[in-house]
């Protein structure tokens, strides 16, 4: 982006940012909840690029001040080092900057500072893909911990021998956790000997990641005349609790065929609520998704398609390596993959989506 474009641009966003200070303060927004944490948002992600426009400004200024001096050359030699050596330092502050600006001039998706919705299922190959559900859940609480993001299980399936048939997840982060999140979506195949294969034969098995951002009431408004409730016995491990109240809440929703089920808390209303927040969630996806397919349609998107049946990961064991199709990119360290250090490739796959949008933009 030119240097008077991207000066053209901020000064648009100054603008925007002062018109939304006065507006979040107005009595007939702050009473419309819709609108006003619409306002919220946007003042809070303005706030950080007016602060840097601010600085840079600055440091134009006193830039120009030293050409200036040093364009006089009826200044002392002295004045005029001391200009040099002021624009020796402020030039590649400067640059630095705009590069700073220019990507934070990306168009982010307005779903990128939410938490999620993580959900694990089973794919092909029974019992081992079970058990890959497990080994993946092991994976992302390790990375949420590390990157020191909460999270809670709101439904588990176990498996009849080992693992999980399904894993439904609430994670929540102070940073953007959708934006860091969302690449994850899709077919994470396997390939490794099973420990019940006695011939050593090396077996490929594939689960479903499906990363949903959470969603507000006030954001998807769904009519409780829609809903078709269910209670059912807890099942699994739950000690002494397990089968002896109906605290476990299946919803449906009857429009769309949607079918979310909860039974981790031992509390049937508490299992409402976490159940409805995961129906809003898929009914929300659900626009999302067309909404990125048409997105690829315009631009070959290499990363963020919004297909979550597209494989974008294979975990090769006898080789220690895993790939991501999207970048071609494999890391040979996989057993600290599986502990958690996953940033390198959510990195890279955040950084070719970047320099994708860039290009857009320019």
């Amino acid at each position: 982006m030119k240097k008077s474009s991207l000066m053209e641009k901020l000064g648009e966003l100054r603008q925007r940012f002062d018109e939304i200070a006065d507006l979040i303060i107005q009595p007939e927004v702050i009473t419309d909840k819709k609108h006003y944490a619409l306002l919220s948002r946007q003042y809070k992600e303005l706030e950080k690029i007016v602060y840097l426009y601010q600085l840079y400004k600055e440091k134009h200024d006193a830039l120009k001040e030293t050409q200036e001096i040093l364009s006089q050359s009826s200044e002392s030699l002295e004045l005029r080092g001391m200009a040099q050596e002021e624009k020796d330092r402020l030039l590649p502050e400067i640059q630095q900057m705009e590069s700073q600006i220019q990507y934070m001039l990306i168009p982010k998706d307005s779903e990128d500072d939410k938490n999620v919705i993580v959900e694990l299922r089973v794919g092909t190959g029974g019992d081992e893909a079970c058990i890959f559900v497990e080994n993946i859940l092991r994976m992302y609480s390790m990375y949420f911990k590390e990157r020191g993001w909460s999270y809670q299980i709101l439904n588990a399936q176990e498996s009849t021998v080992k693992g999980y048939k399904e894993v439904i997840l609430d994670v929540r982060g102070e940073e953007g956790v959708y934006g860091i999140l969302k690449f994850e979506s899709g077919v994470h195949r396997v390939q490794r000997v099973p420990e019940t294969e006695s011939q050593g034969r090396v077996h490929t098995s594939a689960i479903t990641v499906a990363v949903l951002p959470e969603v507000q009431a006030v954001e998807v408004d769904i009519n409780p005349a829609d809903i078709k409730r269910d209670t059912f016995r807890s099942s699994g491990s739950g000690g002494q609790h397990v089968n002896k109240t109906e605290s476990a809440i299946r919803l449906t929703h009857l429009p769309t065929g949607v079918v979310v089920e909860c039974q981790e808390e031992r509390s049937q209303h508490k299992n409402y609520e976490k159940a409805l927040s995961v129906l809003r969630a898929r009914i929300y996806q659900v626009e999302l998704e067309k909404k990125a397919q048409e997105r690829a349609s315009e631009r070959k998107s290499l990363v963020s398609t919004g297909d979550r049946s597209a494989k974008i990961r294979t975990y090769n064991y006898p080789q220690g390596r895993v790939t991501d199709h999207r970048i071609n990119k494999s890391i040979y360290s996989l057993d600290e993959f599986m502990n958690g250090r996953i940033q390198e490739m959510i990195d890279a796959l955040r950084m070719v989506e970047n320099a994708e949008r860039l290009k857009e933009q320019e």
